[in-house]
C-alpha cells in the first residue's frame, strides 16, 4: 500500500530503478508510450521473447527482467492491462504441444519411454509467462513487484479468462514462494523501525488507526502485536493481528481502543483478546496464512507468559445486516424475529436510528424497545452464525475463518461496535470466538468435516 506521500507504483519503479545491474547491453534503450498502443507490441514481444532466452547467463537474465519491470511500470493502467493481454494471451500454453505429449504417453512401449514422455508432458504445460514471472525473484524488489502487479490484475482477471488463467499461474507463484514455513513471526513494539510502523497504520483494515498516539497506545504494555514478514520483503508485513491483555473476555470495542484508557500490569492479565487482523497485501489474495498466525501467536504467549489462560477474538459480523436485508425464508425463525426481519427489509433500520435506539434516546425510543430490539437481534444473530451456510460452511466469513481453524463460538456482544461501519455491518454486534488450546484441532476436525459450529451454553440458550 502506498504512502500518503508516494503512491505506490512510483515506489515501487524507485526501488527496482535502484538495482539495475551495470554493464550489460540494453535490450529497452527507450520505454514504450504510456497506453502501449497496437504499434507498440511488436516491440513488446520481441523484449519478452528476449527475456525468455537463457543467452548470458544470471545476470543477463536479472537485467532483462528489471528493464522489462521498469518498462512496465512507467506504462498507464491502460498499457499495463493490455501488456498482461499479451502474456496472456500469446504467452500461454502450446496447446499443439500438450496434445504431442498426450500422444506420446499413449504410445509409450515401456516404463522408460513412459516416464520421459511423462516429463516432457509436465515441461510443456509450464507456460512461457510463468518462466518469465520467476525471473523477478532475483530481483531485490522484485517479489514485491509481482506482489503489487497482483493486486491490480486480480480486478482485471474478473472480466477476462485469459487474464483469469494469468492471475492463476500468479497465485500458484506466490503460493509456493509464501508457503508459512519461509515466513518470520516477528513482534512488533512502539522500538519497531519507523518505516514498518507507518505501514501498521497504512494496512490496519478493521479498526482505523487514527494517529500515531493512537498507534502507540496500541503498542503499550498491555498491548501486543505480531506479524509475518518474508526475506524478500522485510519492510513489508503480510498480515498482523493486535492483541490487548486483560481480565476476563471482553465485550466492547470502544473500551480496548480508549487512548486515555491507563495502561494495565500485563503480568495481571488472565486474557489476551485479540480484536484486529489485517491483511497487508492485496497481491495474496488467496495464500493462507491467517489461520497460521493466530495458533503461532497463542503457542508463543502461552508459552511466554503462564498468567494467560485464555485466547479470545472480539470480531465483527461484517455480513449480518445485509443478510438481514436479503433473507427471505423466516420459517426456521419466531415470531419477533420474522417481523424484525420484515421491518427492517421494508421500513429500513439506518445506523442514526439503530445508535439512537441502543442508546435509549427518549424521543425516539424507550427502554422496553432497546430490550426488546437487543434480545430479537442477538437471537438472529446468533441463527446467522450457527445456522446459515454456504457450500456447508459458516456464511459470516470472519465466522468461517475462526471457526476453521478450531475456535468455539463462545459470546455474542450486544452495542459492542457503535462506530458507523459497526453498526452499518453488525447492528453494532461483536463476537468472541475462544481458543481453548487442547480443544483447538478438534474443533478444527468437527468443523470441517461436518460444518458444524461448535458454540458454548450461552450461544445456545440464544439459539432456542
Amino acid at each position: 500500500m502506498a504512502t500518503s506521500q508516494e503512491p505506490l507504483w512510483d515506489r515501487t519503479l524507485r526501488r527496482v530503478q535502484n538495482i539495475w545491474p551495470r554493464g550489460e547491453s540494453s535490450v529497452l534503450k527507450n520505454g514504450f508510450a504510456a497506453d502501449l498502443p497496437e504499434s507498440e507490441l511488436s516491440r513488446l514481444r520481441k523484449i519478452i521473447n528476449r527475456c525468455l532466452e537463457e543467452k548470458g547467463g544470471e545476470v543477463s537474465a536479472r537485467f532483462r527482467a528489471a528493464e522489462l519491470g521498469k518498462a512496465y511500470l512507467a506504462l498507464s493502467a491502460t498499457g499495463r492491462r493490455r501488456f498482461l493481454d499479451v502474456l496472456a494471451r500469446e504467452y500461454d500454453v502450446d496447446s499443439d504441444a500438450v496434445e504431442e505429449g498426450i500422444e506420446r504417453i499413449r504410445n509409450a512401449a515401456d516404463p522408460d519411454e513412459l516416464q520421459q514422455a511423462t516429463i516432457a508432458l509436465r515441461n510443456v504445460l509450464e507456460p512461457p509467462r510463468a518462466k518469465l514471472l520467476r525471473q523477478f525473484n532475483t530481483l531485490e524488489e522484485g517479489v514485491k513487484f509481482l506482489v503489487d502487479l497482483r493486486s491490480e490484475l486480480i480486478s482485471w482477471a474478473r472480466e477476462s479468462s485469459g487474464l483469469k488463467a494469468l492471475d492463476l499461474d500468479l497465485y500458484r507463484l506466490l503460493n509456493s514462494w509464501f508457503d508459512v514455513g519461509f515466513l518470520d513471526l516477528q513482534q512488533i513494539t512502539w522500538k519497531t523501525p519507523a518505516a514498518v510502523l507507518e505501514k501498521l497504520i497504512n494496512y490496519e483494515a478493521v479498526h482505523k488507526i487514527d494517529s500515531w498516539q493512537d498507534l502507540k497506545h496500541r503498542l503499550e504494555d498491555d498491548r501486543l502485536c505480531y506479524a509475518f514478514f518474508h526475506s524478500r520483503m522485510p519492510d513489508e508485513p503480510l498480515i498482523f493481528v493486535e492483541i490487548a491483555l486483560v481480565n476476563g473476555i471482553s465485550g466492547n470495542i470502544a473500551e480496548l481502543l480508549d487512548k486515555t484508557a491507563p495502561s494495565r500490569d500485563p503480568a495481571k492479565a488472565d486474557t489476551a483478546i485479540f480484536y484486529s487482523i489485517s491483511n497487508c497485501q492485496k497481491g495474496l489474495a488467496g495464500v493462507s496464512f491467517g489461520n497460521f498466525l493466530i495458533k503461532r501467536v497463542v503457542a508463543d504467549m502461552a508459552a511466554k507468559m503462564p498468567n494467560l489462560k485464555q485466547f479470545c477474538t472480539l470480531s465483527p459480523v461484517p455480513g449480518f445486516m445485509k443478510w438481514l436485508q436479503q433473507h427471505n425464508d423466516s420459517r426456521e425463525l419466531g415470531k419477533n424475529e420474522a417481523s424484525v426481519l420484515h421491518f427492517i427489509q421494508e421500513d429500513g433500520l439506518d445506523t442514526d436510528v439503530l445508535r439512537m435506539i441502543i442508546n435509549e434516546e427518549a424521543s425516539v425510543a424507550d427502554k422496553t424497545l432497546e430490550k426488546e430490539l437487543k434480545q430479537t437481534m442477538l437471537r438472529l444473530c446468533s441463527h446467522y452464525l450457527v445456522r446459515e451456510k454456504r457450500g456447508g460452511r459458516a456464511r459470516d466469513p470472519v465466522a468461517n475463518f475462526h471457526l476453521t481453524n478450531g475456535a468455539r463460538l463462545e459470546r455474542i456482544n450486544w452495542a459492542a461496535d457503535l462506530s458507523n461501519n459497526g453498526l452499518h455491518n453488525s447492528a453494532g454486534i461483536m463476537v468472541n470466538y475462544l481458543y481453548d488450546l487442547p480443544d483447538i484441532e478438534r474443533n478444527h476436525e468437527f468443523y470441517r468435516s461436518n460444518g458444524d459450529v461448535v458454540i458454548s451454553s450461552s450461544v445456545r440458550k440464544m439459539l432456542r
